[in-house]
């Protein structure tokens, strides 16, 4: 199995086309070939002609920890050459940014998951390259969430930097297939090339979408395996919440809250009462933990931990978003007056509530709060737009 950047340094014939090319990157830490070696500096050993590179949210070195931290340019110490960065003074790349190369490869390990600003970046790095006369090339890699379509469409009007255009939660495509449909949806005359990877099939397992024989790299700070890539469709709406995502723990992102205040196993308990169709493909287990910083630092919270792993996980039957959705629902079932929703700046929207950022509308959060609102409301919306989605991309898909 290949990935597109291990395919581009294998071929030379990939790689003609480049050659007299001024050629910039877009990377961060888990931008590696198959022996781990940064793509910078294996594209550069292959004879390429880097002269610049972009680093987006949390920079090239993968070093900024969260939501609005950003990250300043530099000029490499030891290539000499200048690193944008694509969340920092701006998030779309300026002109004087375009006119340092010809072709930009971008070679960014995604989530499968419209929220993750890599999907954002990507689209504004075409926007960018159609209105300068560019060329973007994505160097595939998998889509470790695999296949799977879920949640609401964002809606329109809703768009912002964690949410491009109206795709679902969980969207199922890698970052050559987004390309293609962002170039379709935004009607962009852009220079466009996937080097697609060799042998990827997101429905086999183990990996369900992440190949066993690959190190697993965080591509963001809190990305840390497997089972976050795969529950993060859900977990990440704990942003929009005063509930501990786990930040400040050793296992961030995997838990469907942590709470002081909160009686985590009869949670759980009235989520099975409610829906418990929702809870299928994982485990769920009730635990404790102390965060050293951001939400409840320093505070014992009580927590329910998602096990999407090992024999506990069932790649057909796990829904993320719904899962969190059920727990929101069976918190506010149990603590009406609880102060759920945080209400803070959330990726530079000052006038949204954050979970609505998230979400791409407020449809999720008043399903939430109506207490005549049932499970059912929420999956009869979804679905339907999930089909529709699985519809209207099954033509781009390449693997």
């Amino acid at each position: 199995m290949k990935f597109g950047i291990d395919r581009l340094l294998a071929d030379p014939d990939l790689r003609k086309p480049l050659e007299g090319r001024r050629v910039s990157l877009v990377a961060h830490p888990a931008s590696v070939t198959a022996d781990l070696t940064h793509s910078l500096d294996a594209l550069i050993s292959a004879g390429v002609n880097i002269t610049s590179a972009f680093g987006p949210q949390h920079g090239l070195k993968g070093d900024k920890q969260d939501n609005m931290v950003e990250t300043a340019d530099e000029t490499d110490p030891i290539l000499g050459i200048p690193v944008f960065s694509l969340y920092g003074e701006v998030r779309r790349p300026t002109g004087q940014m375009m006119s340092t190369a010809d072709v930009f490869l971008f070679d960014l390990q995604d989530l499968g998951c419209r929220i993750y600003t890599f999907v954002t970046t990507l689209l504004y790095l075409l926007q960018a390259a159609a209105e300068h006369g560019k060329e973007v090339w994505v160097l595939d890699r998998p889509n470790p969430a695999g296949r799977p379509v879920e949640g609401t469409l964002l809606v329109h009007g809703q768009e912002s930097f964690v949410g491009a255009a109206p795709m679902p939660m969980r969207h199922g495509l890698t970052m050559g297939e987004m390309g293609e449909w962002f170039i379709r949806e935004f009607n962009l005359d852009v220079a466009y090339r996937v080097i697609e990877m060799h042998h990827w099939l997101p429905e086999a397992g183990p990996g369900y979408g992440w190949p066993a024989e690959r190190v697993w790299i965080n591509p963001s700070p809190n990305a840390a395996n497997i089972n976050m890539a795969r529950a993060y469709a859900g977990t990440v709406m704990l942003e929009g919440t005063n509930l501990s995502e786990g930040r400040g723990t050793t296992r961030p992102l995997e838990v469907l809250f942590g709470a002081p205040d909160i009686d985590a196993i009869a949670v759980l308990a009235e989520m099975r009462r409610l829906a418990p169709e929702w809870l299928a493909g994982c485990a769920i287990r009730p635990c404790y933990f102390e965060p050293t910083f951001h939400k409840h630092a320093h505070e014992l919270c009580g927590a329910l931990m998602i096990h999407a792993e090992h024999g506990f996980y069932n790649h057909g039957t796990f829904r993320p978003w719904r899962l969190q959705a059920l727990a929101f629902k069976a918190i506010r079932r149990l603590y009406p007056e609880y102060a759920l929703w945080r209400d803070f700046p959330y990726e530079y929207e000052f006038d949204r509530l954050a979970i609505d950022v998230i979400n791409g509308g407020p449809a999720l959060r008043e399903w939430v709060d109506d207490a005549s609102a049932e499970p059912f409301d929420l999956d009869a919306h979804a679905a339907a737009d999930e089909a529709g989605w699985r519809e209207s991309v099954a033509p781009l898909l390449l693997y």
